[in-house]
């Protein structure tokens, strides 16, 4: 008897390792997917920035520049150079850390980038703390009610505002808020690049409250299907029939299982941020790489054009890929 529980344990070990170096190839398989992803977005920004009409050389010269003047600044920039030759000089500076030199105003686009980064790390992190909560409690309270008025008032109000824009949920926002009705808050978000965002606390509550908004309608169906779908499951059936206090059947047993398919939706919601902020920074003029990309469209700023993408390109990536890892380890979790 002894040796076939010691047998069977040895399988069950021998099947959950096997699990695991499944999951472990899986991964690896992304990431060295996400890698080449990455570079063929990289080929495709530099071929597409250098597409785009116009003569670096004259951008920075002018107008009025001689010919001579120019062919020396196109071969200090090495734009004389092949453009695949120009590419691999591209993608080997920035590997080892370096940016490139703006065009607009010669300042190293690293230097442009690390405020301009945290400006809209900041606004994105603080949509996200936001909206997480609200959407767990706004989800729960619609699964609790489902069918009730509550519940019909919610899916048709998430349904309304998922088909909504950013950018025209932004200027609802601005219009209400902003400037001919309540005039609370500051319509634009005129924020000295170098300043911290926190320390104007009014110029950044619309930017944030139109991301909170579109990601709360979004998040809280996904809470409110899975706590449905947990609240009907056997196990939460068995802890009413023991008669268990609602209260520990929602925090002790619901809500644990509930969480599992909401984070990975989490790291997607944090993936959609990024496109989103590009058009809240813009709309609002707040200093972020989405603000910088849109400028430096305007002045043919090839060097921040290139990174502004490449650093969104990579964060977009980035959070996928999260929410794969999560879950695949839910779904392994829970096979085990």
């Amino acid at each position: 008897m002894t040796e076939m529980i010691a047998l069977s344990a040895e399988r069950g070990g021998d099947r959950t390792r096997q699990r695991r170096v499944r999951l472990f190839k899986k991964w690896g398989g992304k990431a060295l997917q996400g890698v080449i992803t990455l570079l063929l977005v990289s080929i495709l920004i530099f071929f597409a920035t250098q597409a785009m009409p116009g003569d670096v050389a004259r951008v920075i010269l002018g107008v009025n520049a001689t010919p001579e003047r120019l062919e020396i600044v196109r071969e200090q920039l090495g734009l004389n150079l092949p453009v695949w030759q120009q590419y691999v000089n591209w993608l080997t500076g920035i590997l080892r850390g370096d940016w490139g030199v703006s065009l607009t105003n010669g300042v190293p686009v690293a230097d442009t980038l690390a405020i301009r980064l945290r400006n809209s790390l900041t606004l994105g992190a603080l949509a996200l703390v936001i909206m997480m909560p609200i959407s767990l409690v706004v989800g729960i309270i619609a699964a609790q009610r489902k069918d009730k008025v509550f519940d019909k008032l919610f899916m048709g109000t998430s349904m309304v505002v998922n088909a909504v824009p950013e950018f025209v949920l932004g200027t609802v926002l601005i219009a209400l808020f902003g400037t001919t009705v309540f005039r609370i808050f500051p319509p634009v978000a005129l924020i000295p690049p170098a300043d911290m965002p926190w320390w104007h606390p009014l110029a950044i509550v619309l930017p944030v409250a139109t991301l909170v908004i579109g990601g709360v309608a979004y998040l809280s169906r996904l809470v409110r299907v899975s706590f449905i779908d947990v609240m009907s499951s056997e196990y939460i059936q068995t802890a009413q029939l023991k008669g268990l206090s609602t209260r520990r059947i929602l925090y002790r047993h619901a809500l644990p299982n509930a969480l599992a398919p909401i984070i990975p939706a989490a790291s997607l919601v944090a993936a959609f941020l990024i496109g989103g902020t590009v058009v809240v920074e813009y709309l609002f003029s707040y200093p972020g790489i989405g603000l910088t990309l849109v400028e430096s469209v305007g002045n043919r700023d090839l060097p921040l054009i290139q990174a502004v993408v490449l650093i969104i390109a990579s964060a977009y990536f980035v959070f996928n890929f999260i929410a794969d890892l999560f879950s695949d380890a839910g779904s392994a979790g829970r096979k085990e």
